[in-house]
């Protein structure tokens, strides 16, 4: 814990410089994680209390074989990271923020000491993500609002297990531990694609190995039904992407492009429900996503949590299933520049060989 204050009091120092606002926002970052940290309970200590609630116990039964296993068969980090709950009373541990302009695809960053700059601002109130998100919308800005179930501290404190985990089934749970600790095992600072999608392949990977070593064969249909799903789901936003890229790319003004974007999201939509009702077979787990309103901050947010998942996994095929060579690959990528990650990820023809794409022409 001294560990986390010391982290967090340099977090807030070092934000002086950017004004009372920036303060305020670092204190409330300190004062919400805090707490959770505050309020942590050892997971075995509570299977073992006869008070526990049954089912509470049964989840917790699960999740502490989700931990080891990520560290006996994923070679996560072996730490006290989700070795203890919380029980955080709400939807939501911390909402993320997203705005980018209206008429460009090129989210809004926020940067940060010692964790680098992301396309989001967390809070641990939503009474305060809705007041940020309303500022920025004030300024011109496309802005959209996400509660998040889990967050990491990039193994600077003991991450807890928390109730938002447990709502869904262990398969989802193993997913959200798995792509907790991915972040702890490598994170490259300014590049969230690259931090995002790496730590998603590391959860779609792990999560099948998981429920093969389990024997869940009905979870493992489910689950690669849900990524064939997901994939799907993907590819319709990165269509109206590049549609919409074109449009803002173009002479248009103003006004035509307003149009011209409101069209393309109508599209979107339209292609969603035809997708929904044939090759889904009427499956609505999206609907929600498609029903809000949708604009350039929630095509960017989407778009950064899936663009080089495929790459990823490829790579990790390529180093054949080996989690210590493709996370030694994935670390020879990201010491590369920034502009060269994601080719040298794309182009990368062995485990070992991942490199630096060479440049062609004059």
């Amino acid at each position: 814990m001294k560990r986390v204050f010391r982290l967090l009091a340099v977090v807030i120092v070092a934000s002086g410089v950017a004004g009372c606002t920036s303060i305020s926002y670092y204190a409330q970052s300190l004062e919400g994680h805090v707490q959770i940290m505050a309020a942590r309970r050892n997971v075995g200590t509570l299977i073992h209390d006869p008070s526990t609630p049954k089912a509470l116990r049964t989840k917790l039964t699960s999740a502490s074989a989700i931990r080891r296993f990520a560290t006996d068969e994923l070679a996560l980090p072996e730490n006290n990271s989700y070795r203890s709950y919380v029980d955080i009373r709400r939807d939501a541990v911390t909402w993320a923020v997203f705005a980018a302009p209206q008429f460009s695809l090129t989210p809004r960053t926020w940067c940060f000491p010692v964790f680098g700059c992301v396309p989001y601002r967390g809070y641990f109130s939503r009474k305060s993500a809705a007041e940020s998100a309303a500022e920025l919308q004030r300024r011109g800005l496309d802005v959209y609002v996400s509660g998040v179930t889990a967050y990491s501290t990039l193994g600077w404190s003991s991450d807890p297990l928390l109730s938002t985990m447990l709502r869904q089934d262990d398969t989802y749970l193993a997913s959200l531990v798995f792509h907790e600790l991915a972040h702890q095992r490598l994170y490259v600072n300014d590049d969230s694609a690259f931090n995002e999608a790496f730590a998603v392949a590391v959860e779609t990977a792990g999560t099948r190995k998981w429920l093969r070593a389990t024997g869940d064969r009905a979870g493992l249909r489910r689950y690669e039904a849900d990524r064939k799903r997901r994939a799907d789901f993907l590819g319709l936003v990165s269509k109206t992407r590049d549609e919409l890229r074109q449009v803002y790319e173009s002479p248009r003004t103003p006004e035509q492009m307003a149009v011209a974007k409101a069209a393309a999201i109508d599209r979107l939509r339209m292609r969603y429900r035809q997708m929904r009702d044939k090759r889904w077979a009427g499956y609505r787990g999206y609907d929600a996503w498609f029903n809000a309103p949708i604009n350039n901050a929630k095509l960017a947010a989407t778009a950064v949590y899936g663009e080089q998942v495929s790459a990823f996994l490829r790579l990790f095929d390529l180093c054949s299933g080996d989690y210590p060579r493709f996370y030694a690959s994935v670390r020879r990528i990201a010491d590369l520049p920034k502009p060269s990650r994601a080719k040298a990820l794309e182009v990368a023809d062995t485990c070992e060989q991942a490199r630096r794409p060479m440049k062609t022409g004059l």
